[in-house]
């Protein structure tokens, strides 16, 4: 048996990346529990497998009565022949070592799937061991499979799990690809994969910005916040105590390389870097970045708000297109962002202009469909939205379907842009 215990031993540690000590004693353990499910022995039954030789030894526990008989009882006169079983009396309990050969049977017959099953639990503790202090890391891996979105990653012997909920939207990998993500958790519990792995995390970004940005893994730069659309575009907030130093600089790196090695590694994720401040209308500001605001004020009636006024052709690349820029903005910071358009000293026509503009680019829509929009009175998203949908339908003379997902869009966006709706995601 030592043989066969042998080449099960190095097969599992060659192939599963588990340790000799931890396949032992999963062995040892479905070997006991086995026997504990046998009639011929009692509850206390023990394995224990020699670490030098791999010589297996059965321990079983027996009463000591010459009352008693049967399984779990030995004879008091031949208990005291057995080493350490001088001097016992009646009801002593005394450990004795089995032939290890009555195992022989019982090893035979052990389905496999218990030991299959140990196997897999020591593994879970020698992975949970191994990266239960590496959260937050960056590992790299291969795409091993992927089941509906969900995506298996091996690193070594290791198998992780990128959910798709983890996944950046735009991505699209194949069995094979090389991938990074961030070690978001350790699940020694989990039925899958016990790591967990994330690349839409804001926490992903920012371990990226520490290896490409020296200044922030020495602790020159500190990175204050960060906003992310997974895919799409993200706002990092940096700051220094070193005045020789510009922490937006460094973070964009000698003509962009560093800025441009994290977009490259988000798949085209537009990247705003901006310079945290304690006056949280210049933070607001510069989130806003690169619109031109009039008027920043801190509402005193609401909590955590700022008011900003911007010119007409300014209000549309603050907003975003679908209230990106301050949706972002918002989460960046931490204040709600209500943006509003200065149209006191515009003409008609100016605000017209700048309203046919807007609703284009707010709603990806052609300027000849925007200026059917204009030239049937809606001006505004407010303007929109105060009508109802067939009445909107009805005076701008779109098609049925045109109407509706502009009248959609227009409410998706006053609801990002008014009260605390802004502040969501």
């Amino acid at each position: 048996m030592n043989g066969q215990l042998l080449a099960v031993v190095q097969n599992i540690e060659a192939e599963r990346g588990v340790s000799r000590e931890i396949v032992i004693t999963a062995i040892e353990q479905a070997l006991a529990q086995a026997a504990h499910k046998h009639r011929d022995f009692t509850a206390d039954v023990r394995v224990s497998i020699d670490r030098k030789d791999l010589s297996v030894h059965l321990y079983d526990t027996f009463v000591c009565s010459d009352e008693e008989t049967g399984p779990g009882f030995l004879p008091l006169a031949r208990a005291r022949r057995l080493p350490g079983g001088a001097g016992l009396s009646e009801g002593d309990t005394l450990e004795v070592e089995m032939p290890a050969s009555r195992l022989g049977r019982i090893a035979a017959q052990m389905s496999r799937q218990m030991i299959m099953q140990k196997i897999r639990d020591a593994e879970r503790t020698n992975t949970f061991s191994e990266y239960r202090d590496r959260v937050g890391d960056i590992i790299s891996g291969t795409v091993s499979a992927i089941l509906r979105r969900d995506v298996y990653v091996t690193v070594g012997k290791t198998e992780m799990l990128l959910p798709a909920k983890e996944r950046i939207p735009t991505e699209d990998f194949q069995i094979g690809d090389q991938i990074r993500a961030l070690i978001l958790r350790v699940d020694p519990e989990a039925r899958g994969p016990s790591i967990v792995l994330s690349r839409s995390s804001g926490k992903f970004l920012e371990a990226l910005f520490r290896l490409e940005v020296s200044e922030i893994s020495d602790g020159v730069v500190e990175i204050m916040g960060v906003a992310r659309d997974p895919g799409y575009r993200a706002k990092i907030a940096v700051r220094t105590a070193n005045e020789n130093v510009d922490p937006v600089g460094a973070c964009v790196g000698q003509r962009g390389s560093r800025v441009r090695a994290v977009v490259t590694e988000l798949s085209g994720e537009k990247i705003d870097i901006v310079r945290w401040s304690e006056d949280i209308k210049q933070y607001v500001a510069g989130a806003l970045a690169p619109a031109r605001l009039e008027t920043i004020e801190v509402d005193p009636a609401v909590s955590n708000t700022v008011r900003i006024t911007v010119a007409p052709d300014q209000y549309s690349l603050a907003l975003g297109k679908r209230g990106q820029n301050v949706r972002l903005a918002t989460r960046l910071t931490g204040w709600h962002v209500d943006v509003k358009k200065s149209m006191a000293t515009a003409s008609f026509e100016d605000r017209k202009a700048a309203a046919i503009k807007e609703l284009a680019e707010t709603f990806s829509i052609s300027t000849a469909t925007a200026t059917q929009i204009a030239d049937a009175g809606f001006l505004t998203i407010d303007g929109i939205i105060e009508e109802d949908e067939a009445s909107f339908a009805a005076a701008t003379g779109l098609d049925e379907i045109s109407a509706k997902g502009i009248y959609a869009a227009a409410q998706a966006v006053a609801e990002l842009t008014a009260g605390d709706g802004g502040a969501g995601n």
